[in-house]
């Protein structure tokens, strides 16, 4: 929408909303141009306007003019302006503006001020930000214990990790409730029980059981209980540490990608007629891979005891990768790279949020605009998702031409009662033969 004809910049009188958004967005374009010259009218102009959120946004436009044309102590109060209006769209970024102004101006009692109400407004990717800022503030005017929390906030030391613990316990009451019904006196895994329903079975998924590539993740060697300590103990080891990098709704969305990931991989690629999958070891190679990329290649700024865990992760994965493939321990190498692969990519498409990174830290919120960022990010994790299904594609493809599929599927069902013999190993049980 352009401005109406005989339009005045220097009127005082009342601007309609649709006008004065009009306004705004010349001027904006005019600062892209490098004119602030020509939009510091436009600014003025659109603070007169009867809407408070667009008026607030006519204010924050002036103080960034005249920012640009070094006019800071008109600016700051511009900016002011803009932020005493209450709760507008622009408050969160005007607050920022106020914080940055007073402390080039050595105020350093507002900027701390300023920056507790940006901290109030900040979205969650900013927080870590502003915590760190509040920090150096709190520490510059001699409050030490404030400027510890601070930082500890912008590390995330202080931010719950009960998502960690809630798939924990998740895993271990479904492990143990199908433990104990999995197997039958002679050592079989009894089909329709808990274990059966849920494990990684080629035939079964290739069938449409996709559910069985996520839900491999709850259940571990019916034989052995050390299968799931060791699982539950690394996970415990890096899940805390993504969930505090990244929050605990994004750990649940990355464990359960990369835990279909590694399913996925397993199901195409590393299973045979004789064999189904148990365990959560693909999903939580993947919180390792996360923990990797996020602390090598985005740099997350974390506490000296969350530093030296990521400093041992690499060395994990390799040591869990050699032995795996030396083939001493019957271990799901394809299950294991599938979610490692999958964690290492979402973590480079996805940086941390919760806490700072070295990035965040020298940009200061001046880096890529939002939208794009989130578009990228969603551009990478539907990339991997569609890398998924097609391997799932694949599998189910290649499972659907072997004879046994044929076989089961076509004209032959297994009753209910009837069990798999199994094989029982650390990481896997093989199975060898349906029958009574």
């Amino acid at each position: 929408m352009g401005l109406p004809p005989g339009f005045d910049p220097t009127s005082q009188a009342p601007l309609d909303r649709a006008t004065a958004i009009a306004v705004i967005s010349q001027a904006d374009d005019l600062m892209e141009q490098s004119d602030p010259e020509l939009a510091l009218p436009l600014y003025s102009r659109a603070t007169y306007a009867a809407d408070r959120d667009v008026s607030a946004a006519g204010f924050y436009g002036l103080g960034n003019a005249l920012y640009r044309l070094d006019h800071e102590t008109d600016a700051r109060q511009a900016w002011e302006r803009s932020a005493s209006i209450g709760e507008t769209p622009v408050a969160y970024r005007a607050w920022r503006q106020v914080a940055a102004a007073r402390v080039r101006e050595g105020d350093l009692s507002g900027a701390l001020d300023a920056y507790s109400q940006c901290e109030k407004r900040a979205p969650r990717e900013d927080r870590a930000e502003i915590a760190s800022r509040l920090g150096w503030l709190s520490k510059e005017t001699g409050n030490a214990g404030a400027a510890n929390r601070y930082f500890a906030r912008s590390r995330g030391d202080s931010l719950p990790t009960f998502m960690t613990y809630l798939i924990i316990a998740v895993t271990v009451v479904t492990s143990l409730a199908a433990m104990s019904g999995a197997l039958d006196h002679q050592g079989f895994l009894v089909s329709g029980s808990l274990e059966w329903q849920l494990a990684l079975i080629p035939l079964f998924v290739a069938h449409g059981e996709y559910y069985r590539l996520l839900s491999v993740t709850l259940v571990h060697d019916p034989t052995s209980y050390l299968h799931l300590l060791f699982n539950m103990y690394a996970l415990w080891y890096a899940g805390k540490l993504v969930e505090r990098m990244y929050g605990a709704w994004r750990l649940l969305a990355l464990y359960a990608i990369c835990g279909a990931a590694g399913g996925a991989a397993s199901f195409a690629f590393g299973m045979t007629i004789q064999s189904f999958g148990v365990g959560a070891s693909g999903a939580i190679f993947g919180l390792f891979g996360v923990v990797l990329v996020a602390t090598r290649f985005h740099h997350a700024i974390l506490d000296a005891q969350s530093r030296a865990i990521a400093g041992q992760v690499g060395f994990l994965i390799v040591l869990n990768l050699v032995l795996g493939l030396s083939g001493f321990f019957n271990v799901d190498n394809f299950a294991h790279v599938g979610g490692l692969l999958a964690g290492l990519w979402l973590a480079f498409v996805l940086p941390p949020g919760q806490v700072q990174t070295l990035a965040s830290a020298w940009q200061g919120g001046r880096s890529r605009p939002r939208h794009q960022a989130l578009a990228l990010r969603a551009v990478g994790v539907t990339l991997l998702i569609a890398v998924i299904v097609g391997v799932v594609a694949y599998g189910t493809a290649k499972w659907q031409e072997d004879p046994a599929y044929r076989t089961l599927y076509g004209s032959v069902a297994v009753p209910a009662g009837h069990t798999l013999a199994v094989m029982p190993a650390p990481g896997a049980v093989n199975v060898l033969v349906i029958g009574r």
